[in-house]
């Protein structure tokens, strides 16, 4: 029997990060809503090009091909649209086979309260005011920005990275680090701090299920040495020694981990990321979201100290 709703690990998927939605935009900025129903309606059988997030999504979904009997995981369309608007987004999730059933639209308004409602563990969107009222509701949440689409087919693997404090953790050890841009005080206040974890942040839900599915993969593949797994987690911080101590702390407390976890003492990420080659990598200062190619997804988490300040 598959599991139901409440026991999935569910990610929440705005159609404007699943696809590229740029025409259809530019058509309701310059006529507004009648302008832009129109077009969609001329538009329906034509199949949107792939967004963003559609190499993560369909990676994630294929999660669900490799354990059929259980289908752990699910995605749930949340859009602005019509059901009517919405017509061409359904059409083009059927012709790349994503196995996406369950959808919210909502005729312009914003989808975030409906989250709770089917125990998401984090909703994607590239709209900045849905995802920031969904962390001010408390409701895991990240905003896909622009990046090259790149999504080869041949490459099953789903590689997810983290960063830590704001994202993961909460924003208690940025805050001291911002309260004097010092890094000294920030080193003595995690010192000190070394055997206490840190509070869940944002993202620590989605962190905790995914490592759920990490467990199901090995699992299966004790029952099955020829089982390839899909999913490799990384943990992508600036933080370094002695600080780093805290982190293997708070994680130990959950009885999570990633497959690797990089301490940068302050170096550029990108240099790290080039190599992972993340589907996804979210961080919630967007001063670490770049990539020289700009070929790396990447989704700013507008959470806690960091962007108090912006």
């Amino acid at each position: 029997m598959p599991y139901p709703i409440e026991h999935k690990l569910v990610i929440g998927i705005a159609s404007s990060a699943l696809f590229d939605l740029s025409a259809s935009h530019q058509v309701y900025l310059e006529g507004g809503p009648e302008a832009y129903r129109d077009y969609q309606e001329q538009q329906v059988d034509t199949v949107l090009d792939k967004g963003v997030a559609f190499p993560f999504i369909r990676r994630f979904l294929g999660i669900n091909k490799l354990h059929p009997d259980t289908t752990p995981v699910e995605v749930v369309l949340f859009s602005r649209n019509s059901p009517e608007t919405g017509l061409r987004v359904m059409n083009s999730i059927a012709h790349y086979g994503l196995d996406i059933s369950r959808a919210c639209f909502l005729t312009g308004e914003s989808p975030y309260r409906y989250l709770p409602a089917f125990n998401t563990s984090l909703f994607l969107s590239a709209n900045e005011e849905d995802v920031r009222r969904a962390l001010q509701a408390d409701y895991p949440a990240g905003l896909v920005l622009p990046s090259r689409t790149e999504d080869d087919e041949a490459d099953g693997e789903l590689r997810i990275a983290f960063d830590f404090d704001g994202v993961i953790a909460d924003d208690e050890s940025e805050t001291v680090f911002k309260r004097n841009n010092d890094v000294g005080e920030f080193h003595a206040h995690e010192t000190a701090r070394v055997a206490i974890p840190h509070q869940p942040g944002p993202l620590a839900d989605l962190f905790r299920k995914l490592s759920v599915m990490q467990q199901l993969e090995e699992d299966a593949q004790r029952a099955d040495p020829g089982y390839k797994k899909i999913l490799r987690i990384a943990i992508i911080t600036a933080r370094s020694a002695p600080a780093h101590e805290r982190v293997v702390t708070t994680l130990k407390s959950w009885g999570v981990s990633a497959n690797e976890t990089f301490f940068l003492g302050g170096m550029e990420k990108a240099r790290v990321l080039s190599i992972f080659k993340p589907h996804m990598f979210f961080d919630d200062q967007l001063s670490h979201l770049h990539s020289p190619g700009g070929n790396i997804p990447m989704v700013h988490v507008p959470f806690g100290v960091a962007n108090r300040l912006v």
